[in-house]
């Protein structure tokens, strides 16, 4: 019989080579793991530049397409925006069997189940994985839920890989409800600061409304916090609004009408939306620019309102 293989030494594929896929390569090379291979929708179009620079760094071997990443790979790692996690999936297949599909997007439990089906009909073993916190700061070690029928065969491996995994349910759909719960407070967090913010911006009252903050919730730097969730909007906003559509597919799904998680999704893809204008326009005055200070940005967002 022929000895298993051990996890170091799959080749291991990634569908998505943005921030998430980048950061993966980077910690599975510094694991050990020799065999990377990724695909990427930018690949082949004007973005791909930084991709390809990222990948002959780290020793990642492009693929052109989802099927030649499936052909070689003994795990595939899923990291694509929320609204590609089925399309990612039907594109992988048809795959050698017994494959490993780790499926990290941000999509509801109904979503997920499309997914797994599209792979388990080809003979791959479909995992779902909810990634409970943001990744940079955790890299590999962020906290991750894992969910399906193999899904505690699949752990130990990813935790020789270096992943930080939990197993919540053999039940496909438990670890994505618990993202998606989560995110209508994370994520809708991040609309009600950059509302707040920038509407006390506009009148003028940001001191009184930060010092009501701590007052409050003394635990929290309000202008730190401010701050971070102004960045990781705009610099993620677009991703970040393709899951909370996600989400209101989830609340929605009980019969609850999702006017939070719907309201943050339209929130966070207008900040997106200012972005790209932002690098599609004026170089010397973009509408946006990383500053360490949010009122910069509400500053942005205000003129972009009188424009």
């Amino acid at each position: 019989m022929t000895a298993p293989i051990h996890p170091l030494q799959w080749c291991i594929g990634l569908i998505g080579y943005g921030e998430v896929g980048r950061i993966l390569a980077e910690d599975l090379r510094a694991r050990g793991v020799m065999h990377l291979i990724a695909h990427d929708v930018k690949l082949g179009g004007a973005e791909e530049r930084p991709l390809c620079e990222h990948a002959e760094r780290c020793g990642v071997e492009l693929a052109a397409s989802h099927a030649a990443v499936a052909s070689s790979a003994d795990l595939i790692i899923s990291a694509v925006t929320a609204g590609q996690t089925v399309a990612a999936a039907q594109a992988c297949a048809p795959l050698r069997r017994d494959t490993w599909f780790l499926d990290l997007n941000s999509a509801s439990p109904a979503t997920k189940q499309r997914a797994a089906a599209a792979i388990d009909a080809t003979g791959g073993a479909y995992i779902e994985g909810a990634v409970m916190t943001s990744l940079p700061p955790h890299r590999i070690r962020v906290p991750l839920l894992l969910g399906g029928t193999r899904a505690a065969e699949l752990r130990p491996h990813l935790e020789t890989l270096g992943f930080n995994a939990t197993v919540a349910s053999n039940t496909l759909g438990v670890a994505s409800a618990t993202k998606m719960c989560r995110s209508v407070i994370i994520k809708g967090l991040e609309a009600m600061i950059i509302e707040a913010y920038t509407a006390a911006r506009a009148y003028g009252v940001e001191s009184q409304v930060l010092a009501s903050l701590v007052e409050t919730f003394p635990g929290i730097d309000w202008e730190e916090q401010g701050t971070y969730f102004f960045q990781r909007v705009i610099q993620h906003g677009r991703r970040r609004a393709e899951e909370m559509y996600e989400v209101a597919k989830t609340v929605d799904e009980i019969g609850l009408t999702p006017w939070s998680a719907s309201g943050t999704a339209e929130r966070q893809a207008w900040v997106a939306d200012l972005a790209d204008r932002g690098e599609l326009g004026d170089r010397a005055d973009p509408i946006f620019a990383r500053s360490p200070d949010w009122r910069t940005e509400a500053d942005r967002i205000l003129r972009s309102l009188k424009r």
